[in-house]
């Protein structure tokens, strides 16, 4: 059978990208994108694109079953700091959206499901160094708490239905493609743009808060490649520990100052930097890397060529 996808959130962060991608590797007559609202941009433009609330189970189903759907993405979320400005609507999209991919699954009109996790299921409790695949997580955010509830659940469907529903916990992403969304890693996307416009910084978390982060052509073709890989392979069926590089604001200024020497950054740690320092500042990937063989592409000193390149361009 052909394979059919849906991407639910098309139009987000990781969604924009994912999009073009998935189009690149399937056809774009395969790949439906899907948002709650339509907007001007390559998404909309360049292929199939259907308006859908995620927290409409009976918009979802007619999708499904109007384009034959095999696989779907389920990239709507509200992020880490939004979500902590509106907790319950946060909770409700979080969870819920995920509920209507499931439960679709389980009654057998979709085949895999592609769902995103977090590196914010951890919590202050957890070891912050090279934090492995199975340990503590007691996040302290509400983001966290819908993703930490959403990968019990997803290995629960798993489980008891057969449901094949994959998961990475995604780090920090960094991309030039789209603004930032709304996260609390978001701060080294912005770097970029204000070191190309403004020559300096002001940063929301302080110096050495380290995080792990990864740029977004990384995360893509992770979520891509768990979802080609055989059911087997895919041992672990709540989510996946992902990484690829981990810096503190000031390692990331360096880096920039390389290419502009005259950049300067300063720090005022907000609220955001409680949700940071709640966080691991790096992560063990070695079981994605083991069971379904990833491996990233970019360091640092690429991603940041990279990105200021395409920025000045834009």
């Amino acid at each position: 059978m052909n394979t059919k996808i849906l991407i639910i959130g098309a139009c987000g962060q990781i969604g924009t990208e994912l999009t073009a991608k998935l189009r690149e590797t399937y056809g774009t007559e395969n790949v439906i994108a899907s948002d709650i609202r339509k907007l001007e941009n390559d998404v909309v433009q360049n292929g199939i694109f259907e308006v859908v609330n995620a927290l409409d189970y009976n918009q979802i189903e007619n999708l499904v079953e109007k384009y034959q759907i095999t696989d779907v993405y389920l990239m709507a979320a509200l992020l880490s700091a939004t979500a902590e400005k509106n907790p319950a609507f946060a909770w409700d999209l979080n969870m819920n959206s995920l509920f209507h991919v499931l439960n679709l699954a389980k009654a057998g009109k979709i085949q895999k499901i592609f769902w995103p996790s977090s590196i914010a299921v951890f919590g202050p409790t957890t070891p912050r160094n090279n934090t492995p695949q199975y340990t503590v997580m007691e996040p302290s955010t509400v983001y966290g708490i819908s993703k930490q509830s959403g990968e019990r659940w997803c290995e629960y469907y798993n489980k008891q239905y057969g449901v094949d529903v994959r998961s990475i916990r995604y780090p920090g992403l960094i991309s030039w493609t789209t603004p930032p969304g709304g996260g609390t890693t978001d701060y080294a996307v912005d770097i970029y743009y204000k070191a190309l416009s403004d020559k300096k910084f002001t940063c929301f978390l302080s110096e050495n808060t380290g995080l792990p982060m990864m740029y977004m052509d990384d995360a893509i073709k992770a979520t891509i490649s768990i979802m080609q890989a055989p059911a087997e392979q895919i041992k672990v069926r709540s989510s996946y520990n992902l990484s690829a590089i981990s810096f503190t604001p000031k390692e990331i200024a360096e880096s920039i100052k390389k290419h502009i020497p005259e950049f300067t950054i300063d720090y005022a740690p907000d609220f955001r930097q409680a949700i940071a320092d709640s966080w691991p500042a790096s992560i063990d990937d070695s079981v994605a890397r083991q069971d379904w063989g990833w491996k990233n592409d970019f360091d640092m000193e690429r991603m940041t060529s990279v990105m200021l390149e395409n920025l000045a361009k834009k």
